[in-house]
This record gives C-alpha cells, structure tokens and sequence, in this order.
C-alpha cells in the first residue's frame, strides 16, 4: 500500500484527534496537512505500525498547537465554545461515539492539560494501551498511566451525570425550536430547567451574551430578544446533527448564522444549551436543503 493510500486509510482517525484536541475543524484540517508532509518523507515500508505511527505525529502536533491556542483564547471575548461538526440527520448513521464529541465533551476536554487530553484521547476514545501512549508521547508508562488516571477522574467529575437517548435529544430539541420560533415564552419556560446555562460564543464578532446566562427566565427572554430582533432567523431553521446530536442550524439565505445544541435532563427539560454564532468557526458548515421550519409566525409577530 502507497503512502498516500496509508494516509487516506487513517486521516477519520487522525482529524478525530486533532478535532478533539483543539476543538476546532479548520485546526484539525491544518493539523492533518502538517502530519501528511511529515508522513511523505517517511520511509512507510519501514513503519510496523503505520496507524500508530501516525497518531503520533498528530498528537504532538496537537500539543504544540494547543499551547498557542490557550494563549489567543485569554483574549478570547465572551465564552468560548469548540468549532461544531454539523451534518445532516442519518437515520442509519450510529451516534455511539457521541459522547466522545459532543460540544458537551470537548468543552471538558478543554479543562485538561494538553498532555491530560492526549493520553485521555488516546486511551479512552482511541483505544492505545499506555506502553503505546507512553512511546508516543516519549515518556515512561508509569507517568503516562498517572496522568491518564488524573484525566479520566477530571473528566468523570464534569462530565454530564445523564446521557439521555437519542429519540427524547431529538423531540425536545424540535419542541424547543417550535417554541423559540412561535415566541411562546411559556412552551419555552416549561422545556427550560430552572437552573438551565447557556453559553453564547460570538467571539465579539456578532451579538452574544458575554457571559454565560444562568436560569430558565434569563435564557427564554434573551433567546427571545435575538429572535425579535432578527427575525430573519426563522427564515432558514434546519434541524441538524451537531458533533452527532440533535441540534439546529440557523441559516437565512443559505448562510450559516447559528448553530445550537441542547443537553437534556433526566427529566426531560434543557439543562443547558450552548450557541454558536461566532462566524469564524461557522465557515466551514455546510447547509442542507430546503428549511424544516420558518413558515411559523416570528416573536415580532406575536
């Protein structure tokens, strides 16, 4: 098999790392660009191990990469939230690998040292024993498996305590795009827990709350306030899979605006939500055909 061949068989793999890693698609796509000119000086028919041996370049590439992207998001205005992955709904298409990148997860994931994140990623999500990780990461197994430990005990004690199942994901999250378009604040007051946060990331490029919003009536009536005042928004409502969850996509005139993803509670309300809109991490979103929604009257309507 050709180089180029090996390349092609592993790059899912390899942009799956650096996505996770940097939270970000465009990082991720320079990441594997960087790892395939590493990886065309190489003699392949020496590597034993060419999967592995190209998580490696990747990881550290990613490492290196992370480092300079803590330092731009100090100045970072507003919350930060990753690049989302938006796809068109699959019904045949498994969401088993969901939780691993969900918006949820990687903003966890950020919690971490870039070395926490690596060997947490390489062990928990990829699937590389620690005497790998340890060679790929040139450190020795022992301090690799200490590391990995603190992760993994990091990111249970963050992580959503409940996961809820993929049909109930989908039906609040079109219950709640009905409600937000039909400006009914009260349909919105019911989906919404009490104690429900939402995140909006604008990166200061566009109007978002620069800090997060705590409580069902503060989300509701801020939600309610960007729709009245563009109303153009429900013009273009796709209901979309966000890194493998139900979310939506807000695109009028076929341009993305914002793309949103809900955590639902085990009782069946929002918990949290989290709203993309700044347009630098939209740019790589594709938008699906004809809306599923935007015939319903708007909040300015009403």
């Amino acid at each position: 098999m050709s180089a180029l061949d090996l390349f092609e068989e592993h790059r899912p793999t390899l942009f799956g790392i650096a996505y996770r890693m940097l939270g970000s698609a465009a990082d991720a796509e320079d990441i594997v660009q960087d790892a395939w000119l590493k990886w065309s000086t190489v003699d392949v028919d020496a590597i034993a191990q060419p999967r592995a041996y190209l998580c490696r370049i990747v990881t550290n590439l990613s490492i290196n990469r992370s480092r300079s992207a803590a330092v731009r998001r100090e100045s970072y205005v507003g919350p930060w939230l990753p690049e989302p992955l938006v796809t068109a709904p699959d019904a045949t298409g498994g969401i088993e690998q969901a939780e691993a990148i969900s918006l949820a997860m990687l903003v966890v994931l950020e919690t971490l040292s870039p070395m926490e994140r690596a060997v947490f990623l390489l062990k928990e999500v990829f699937g590389f024993g620690y005497p790998e990780i340890a060679g790929m990461l040139e450190r020795s197994e022992a301090s690799v498996r200490q590391v990995g430990s603190r992760a993994r005990r990091h990111v249970q004690a963050r992580r959503p305590r409940y996961d809820a199942p993929a049909e109930v994901r989908r039906k609040v999250t079109e219950e709640f795009m009905a409600a937000c378009l039909g400006g009914d604040l009260n349909r919105m007051m019911d989906l919404l827990a009490p104690d429900v946060t939402a995140w909006t990331d604008g990166g200061g490029k566009i109007r978002a709350a620069l800090r997060p919003l705590h409580g069902a009536d503060k989300v509701a009536r801020w939600l309610l306030g960007v729709l009245s005042s563009n109303p153009h928004l429900a013009s273009g409502v796709h209901e979309v899979l966000v890194n493998g969850r139900p979310g939506l996509l807000f695109a009028p005139g076929a341009r993305p605006d914002s793309v949103a993803c809900l955590e639902i509670a085990e009782d069946g309300t929002v918990s949290a939500l989290r709203l993309v809109r700044n347009p630098d991490k939209l740019a790589h979103v594709r938008v699906p055909g004809p809306p599923d929604r935007g015939t319903g009257p708007t909040p300015s309507d009403t």
